[in-house]
C-alpha cells in the first residue's frame, strides 16, 4: 500500500486593509510601525506517535525496522513497538482493507488477504511478470538449501540452472553469499526482498519440506528444513 494523503496547514497572515477614519487625515510620517503586523500563528499541534508511524510507513517502499522508527521519532523502541502492535490490531478489528505486518525484520503496510480478488483484478492487465516454473523450482532449492552453489542447485533439479539463477538475482530474490571454502564456487541465498514478498519475518516461517518429499528420497538433507543463519 503506497498511497496516502498529505495535510497542509495555512496561517492567516492577511492584514487589515481598512481606510483612515472619517475626518482623520494621515499623520506626518504615520506609516506602519516596523514589526507591527499580526503575531505569527502558533502552528498546528505536532502529530502523535501513531500518526507519525502511519505517515512514515505509508511512504516506505520496504519494511522499516523498529529501531529506525525509534531513532527517527526520538522515542523509546519499546514504546514504538507497542504502538505498531496497537495499530496492527486496530486495523484488524476495524476490518480495514489493509493491515500492518512485521516482515523481514521491519514493518510495512499490505493489502488484506480477503481483498486479494479485487486487487488481482486491478493488476490483471499484465503489469506483474510472474516467475516461470523453472524459476520457482530453483528459488525453492535455494531457499531450503542455502547457502548453495549453482552446481548444487543444478544437481538437485537435474538441469543447468545458471540462467535461472541470474534471473532470480536480477529480480532481487536471490543474492550472493560469499564463496565455498573448499571449491571457491559462489554461494547464493535468498534476500530480504524474498522474505518481504512471501510475507515472512524470517526463514523460520518457511513451511516444513518433509511432507512434500517422496518416501524413498536418498539425500537425507533434503528432508530437513535447512535455513541460513547469519
Amino acid at each position: 500500500m503506497q498511497d496516502g494523503s498529505l495535510a497542509f496547514a495555512a496561517d492567516d497572515d492577511g492584514e487589515s486593509l481598512g481606510g483612515p477614519e472619517p475626518g482623520g487625515g494621515p499623520e506626518p510620517g504615520g506609516g506602519p510601525e516596523p514589526g507591527g503586523g499580526p503575531e505569527p500563528g502558533g502552528g498546528a499541534e505536532p502529530p502523535g506517535l501513531q500518526a507519525s508511524l502511519e505517515a512514515i510507513l505509508l511512504v516506505a517502499d520496504e519494511p522499516v525496522p523498529e529501531v529506525v522508527l525509534a531513532q527517527v521519532l526520538e522515542r523509546p523502541r519499546g514504546e514504538v513497538a507497542a504502538a505498531l502492535s496497537q495499530l496492527a490490531a486496530s486495523y484488524t478489528d476495524q476490518r480495514r482493507g489493509f493491515d500492518l505486518r512485521k516482515v523481514a525484520g521491519g514493518w510495512r503496510y499490505y493489502t488484506r488477504e480477503q481483498c486479494a480478488p479485487v486487487v488481482e483484478r486491478f493488476v490483471s492487465d499484465g503489469q506483474e511478470v510472474r516467475l516461470t516454473q523453472a524459476a520457482l523450482e530453483t528459488l525453492a532449492v535455494v531457499a531450503y538449501r542455502q547457502p548453495v552453489s549453482r552446481a548444487r542447485v543444478s544437481a538437485v533439479r537435474g538441469v543447468n540452472c545458471d540462467g535461472v539463477i541470474r534471473t532470480l538475482v536480477l529480480r532481487g530474490l536471490v543474492e550472493e553469499a560469499g564463496a565455498d571454502p573448499d571449491t571457491g564456487a559462489i554461494l547464493f541465498r535468498t534476500s530480504g526482498y524474498f522474505l518481504e514478498r512471501l510475507g515472512l519475518d524470517s526463514l523460520d516461517g518457511l513451511p516444513d519440506l518433509a511432507p512434500f518429499l517422496p518416501d524413498d528420497l536418498d539425500d537425507g538433507q533434503d528432508a530437513g528444513h535447512e535455513h541460513a543463519r547469519g
